[in-house]
């Protein structure tokens, strides 16, 4: 087993060889950088003055090799070949990749020398000009080298890469080195962000911030994470949601606004759920809910086809399609198309009733909207693979929604599911103090009833609203979540660069404690 296959097998959870082999290892790449630092050279350098990128050299490639033009490109070297007196190495950049050629009579003997003792992962920046090898590869000849930093841990296995899930997303540092297909993943996240960006711009949405760090949590039914402000000498939640402080901006004269947040809820981690997650939330004055529904639909189909120029997508082995109008169904009334039973004049007790006949049964079902939403979730939610608007919820699992204006039982709140999963909520926003107070209190029934994801009190808001907010329509939606749909990952930790992990256990440590012996060993 070669070195780089067993240094990746340990990575995924194998301490029997681990310590020797890795510190070994470790020591013999430190070594190196002794010996450089011998000969008077300063491996990890400040700067390097580069002319072009990867790609860019591809590009322009005709234009650099009939003028003979010296070009610098500097990144990390992933695979070195020697032949003789010479060498070729693949040199990669945040664009792509190299291939870069040296030979003796180039650079000469000692820098062809130091040149082949570097190890893939070591970064270089390398001077030259442009030709093509005889199997029609662009290529840099070098004529002059520098080495920016030298690399002390080895690269998982070029083949295999990080085989362990957990490893990949607690070292997504090496997972990105080694994974050109998981930087694709993070380049398309920050091009669908600025998409959304541009079309919300486009309508006259404007950009703000609000608190991260909040007094009192809401705008969510989530468990919100606590801490303590020591000045002010009380509690602080960081922010479950947006809604109510942008709300807040419509009340002081904004009609559009809009914000990215990152939101946190202290819930467990799954397929679709991680405790720090991103969001887009808008609000809009004078419109309702069905306005915003037709705005989400059209951005949507904007953003897909800019991302894949098509407006059908694949999604695991679902085929997606954005360009027919989406449809649009009720909570209630795609429950009696599964299972055969209206429960619009149902109450409490009778929809318990049938739930229980359907094999609902669970905690919390402490009243009758609690109860359709956990018959919908069940039966309904999961055979939504085409966009859909579920809409018409039930008023006690609304607190912040208009009431229904032809069914006060409900609400005028829709949510969007994809491929099953829900990836939007919007609401006719609730605009009456007196209501919005009255919802509160209900609120705070269920919250002492033991229901921790029921919203407090919050005064202020209240306050707010009884300066006057016009009739509003307002949109969430998950950031993370849309992305894994349009780079078709299947969970949320695919499309989140450093998500939260469990403790890695004993391991944890490990690298630092052998620098640490080399250090001791070098100063000894």
């Amino acid at each position: 087993m070669s070195d780089e296959k067993r240094i990746n097998q340990n990575q995924s959870g194998d301490k029997t060889e681990i310590q020797k082999p890795l510190a070994e290892l470790v020591k013999i790449r430190r070594n190196k950088v002794l010996k450089f630092e011998k000969e008077g050279l300063n491996v990890y350098p400040y700067k390097y003055e580069r002319t072009h990128s990867a790609v860019e050299l591809h590009e322009n490639f005709d234009e650099l090799a009939e003028g003979a033009t010296e070009v610098a490109v500097a990144g990390r070297i992933m695979l070195k070949r020697k032949m003789g007196k010479s060498i070729f190495a693949d040199i990669h950049d945040q664009s792509g990749k190299i291939q870069v050629y040296l030979k003796t009579n180039d650079v000469g003997e000692e820098n062809f020398q130091r040149f082949d003792i570097l190890d893939l992962g070591d970064i270089v920046g390398c001077r030259g000009t442009m030709f093509t090898t005889r199997t029609g590869e662009k290529t840099i000849k070098v004529t002059n080298f520098e080495i920016l930093c030298k690399s002390l841990h080895p690269l998982p296995d070029k083949h295999a890469g990080l085989s362990d899930v957990e490893t990949r997303y607690r070292r997504r540092y090496a997972d990105l080195i080694v994974s050109p297909e998981v930087r694709e993943v993070f380049r398309k996240r920050t091009e669908i962000i600025q998409t959304i960006r541009d079309f919300l711009n486009s309508k006259g949405f404007l950009e703000v911030e609000t608190p991260i760090l909040q007094p009192l949590y809401g705008g969510a039914a989530a468990k919100p994470f606590k801490t303590y402000h020591e000045k002010l000498a009380k509690e602080m939640f960081l922010r479950i949601a947006d809604e109510l402080y942008l709300k807040r901006l419509i009340v002081g004269g904004f009609d559009k606004v809009w914000e990215f947040c990152k939101d946190f809820r202290n819930e467990g981690l799954s397929r679709l759920h991680n405790p720090e997650f991103s969001m887009i939330e808008m609000y809009w004055a004078y419109a309702d809910y069905k306005d915003i529904a037709a705005l989400f639909e059209e951005l949507l189909r904007d953003v897909v086809f800019k991302i894949h120029g098509s407006y059908k997508i694949k999604y695991g082995d679902k085929e997606l399609d954005f360009e027919p109008k989406f449809k649009w169904i009720t909570m209630i009334g795609s429950i009696n198309d599964a299972i055969g039973v209206d429960l619009t004049e149902m109450s409490f007790e009778e929809a318990k009733k049938v739930a229980k006949e359907h094999g609902v049964e669970r905690e919390g079902l402490i009243n009758r909207g609690k109860v359709i939403e956990a018959l919908w979730e069940d039966k309904v939610e999961h055979t939504l693979v085409q966009p859909t608007f579920v809409a018409d919820f039930p008023v006690e699992i609304s607190p912040l929604a208009k009431k229904h204006r032809d069914d006060p039982r409900l609400t005028e709140r829709f949510e969007l599911f994809i491929a099953g999963q829900e990836t939007g909520n919007a609401f006719s926003e609730l605009n009456d103090p007196i209501d919005q107070l009255q919802r509160f209190m209900e609120q705070g029934k269920t919250l002492e009833a033991g229901d921790e994801e029921a919203q407090p009190l919050d005064d202020d808001f209240i306050t707010a609203l009884a300066y006057g907010m016009p009739p509003t329509a307002g949109l969430g939606f998950g950031i993370d979540r849309l992305v894994m749909i349009l780079t078709n990952q299947q969970t949320i930790r695919d499309v989140i660069l450093f998500p939260q992990m469990k403790d890695a256990g004993d391991g944890s440590g490990q690298f630092s404690k052998i620098l640490a012996q080399i250090a001791k060993e070098e100063n000894s």
